[in-house]
């Protein structure tokens, strides 16, 4: 079976992904945030599995991690939340976490899970990537993940192109080197490193993340790339209005 996010890629539109943290605002609106999202037209959802020690993180979802965590979210608590998720959702879902929690339940444990559940891919900002070509890449492949790398304006093109050939779905652009969160617009570091990856025809996509929060970053991320991630900007509105209103945030966007 083709993975979800490689047929959505194919898609001929810019796509809008939107991040968020399990068991947040409570512990129970995972699966209302998933399906409220793909209803008001969102192309791919990152599931954000908290951790305690989030180094990528932002303020914004560090302080949603920490809620989440207090609130009683585990890997075993979203997998059971999960469990039944593709009877109501079909576009691509994506966990996005560190590391260590998939060590501690089990590398091919998770991968199986996963795949039972009906997870394409994960996001994984602490797992180098030529650990994962060595180590795991042939788990994921069985469980049909698609493992999707970071790259940030500092990132070598030789190493870019290494991520290209181990990658089989979409690059993560950075937009900048610094932690995640809303940012009022692009500056020409952005821009010119937006070019500079564009020129390079990597044969994966690049999905932008980091400081889209309107449709004026999102129209200018876009640009050159395939979409756009939303983090920080939908786990302030999910703070200010609930688990049950999108409409507004996702028709500001687009």
């Amino acid at each position: 079976m083709t993975n979800r996010i490689s047929q959505k890629l194919q898609e001929d539109k810019k796509l809008l992904s939107i991040y968020f943290t399990a068991g947040y605002p409570s512990l129970s609106d995972t699966v209302n945030v998933i399906e409220g999202l793909e209803k008001n037209g969102v192309d791919m959802i990152e599931i954000g599995l908290p951790f305690s020690d989030p180094l990528a993180d932002g303020p914004t979802i560090q302080e949603s991690s920490t809620k989440a965590l207090k609130n009683g979210m585990t890997t075993e608590v979203l997998f059971d939340q999960l469990k039944d998720i593709r009877k109501t959702v079909s576009i691509p879902l994506i966990i996005m976490g560190y590391f260590n929690p998939m060590l501690q339940y089990g590398v091919e444990a998770f991968c199986q899970k996963c795949q039972e559940i009906g997870i394409d891919g994960l996001i994984i900002p602490d797992l180098p990537v030529d650990v994962y070509n060595e180590e795991y890449k042939t788990i994921f492949e069985e469980h049909g993940l698609v493992n999707v790398f970071l790259i940030t304006p500092q990132t070598s093109d030789e190493r870019i192109r290494f991520i290209d050939s181990v990658s089989s779905g979409f690059i993560y652009m950075v937009s900048s080197a610094s932690v995640t969160g809303a940012k009022s617009g692009f500056g020409d570091e952005q821009t010119h490193y937006f070019d500079r990856i564009a020129a390079m025809k990597l044969k994966n996509p690049q999905i932008v993340g980091f400081g889209i929060s309107n449709n004026e970053t999102f129209t200018a991320a876009t640009e050159k790339a395939k979409g756009a991630i939303i983090g920080s900007a939908f786990i302030k509105h999910l703070t200010a209005f609930g688990a049950d209103k999108f409409d507004n945030f996702v028709n500001n966007i687009r």
